[in-house]
């Protein structure tokens, strides 16, 4: 085309100086304006190849984002649907969550109301004894029967006395008629020093006495041996300084303690 372009000024020039005579400043005028329309030609040339690659790399580009924008909206629409089908399964657990706790706290609800059931049950049981020999309470959701030495024993005995024997008795009806209670029998004694051709030590005497009001429970009473069982502790774990007579006596005691069977809320936990 710049060919054609130059070609036709020069036909043109040539013409015009064929059919008239001019001057060289015109002449020299023409060449130059030739000159600048050739110039000019290249120059529209250069910048319409620079349009050209540009609109094709724009047109690329175009291509590359349209690409870009379908996995985009692909990817929203992936996550969207992660999205509700998440919340459905936390909904689902957080009901299943919901269910559960409420199960656990009828549970919960349900054993200490039959705690404090079986509390009343033991204190009218043995209303007959006084407060200087045995008390009744709860303590981290178990019951306590606590009893004192001289309810049950002489000063380094285990052999359980008359009275005694009687109370473990009103004891036992109430425990024979209760489902699902572990029984521990703990003895204690003050921090005086016993030795003994039976009892080697205090700790020998708590257990010696802890067994024998077992063995008053399930051979004179028939409480189940399998819900029963003997500890001795000796002067360790006192409830009372051991400086003083009441503080020593406080210390020699017997703690039958009976706890609920947690087995149906270990299922309901571990579920």
């Amino acid at each position: 085309m710049k060919k054609s372009l130059l070609f036709l000024s020069m036909t043109a020039l040539t013409l015009f100086l064929s059919v008239s005579c001019v001057s060289k400043k015109k002449y020299r005028a023409a060449l130059e304006h030739v000159d600048v329309l050739h110039n000019d030609s290249i120059d529209t040339h250069a910048k319409l190849g620079m349009c050209n690659t540009t609109l094709s790399g724009l047109q690329a580009d175009k291509g590359t984002l349209q690409s870009q924008k379908s996995e985009l909206e692909k990817e929203n629409e992936d996550a969207i649907n992660e999205l509700n089908r998440v919340s459905a399964t936390s909904k689902l657990t957080i009901a299943q969550q919901a269910k559960r706790l409420q199960s656990l706290e009828n549970l919960m609800q349900a054993q200490k109301d039959a705690m404090n059931n079986l509390k009343t049950s033991i204190t009218n049981a043995l209303v007959g004894f006084t407060p200087d020999e045995l008390s009744v309470y709860i303590k981290d959701g178990n019951i306590y029967v606590a009893l004192e030495e001289k309810l049950l024993f002489k000063s380094g005995s285990a052999v359980v006395d008359p009275k005694g024997v009687e109370a473990l008795g009103k004891l036992a009806q109430v425990l024979n008629n209760t489902k699902d209670i572990n029984t521990v029998i703990e003895g204690y004694t003050d921090d005086v020093p016993i030795k003994t051709a039976k009892f080697e030590d205090n700790w020998a005497l708590s257990v010696a006495r802890s067994t024998a009001i077992v063995r008053v429970l399930v051979n004179n009473y028939n409480l189940d041996p399998n819900q029963v069982t003997a500890a001795g502790r000796g002067q360790y774990h006192p409830v009372a300084v051991n400086n003083t007579p009441e503080g020593r006596q406080a210390n020699r005691r017997t703690e039958i303690i009976l706890s609920p069977n947690l087995t149906e809320l270990y299922k309901v936990i571990n579920q």
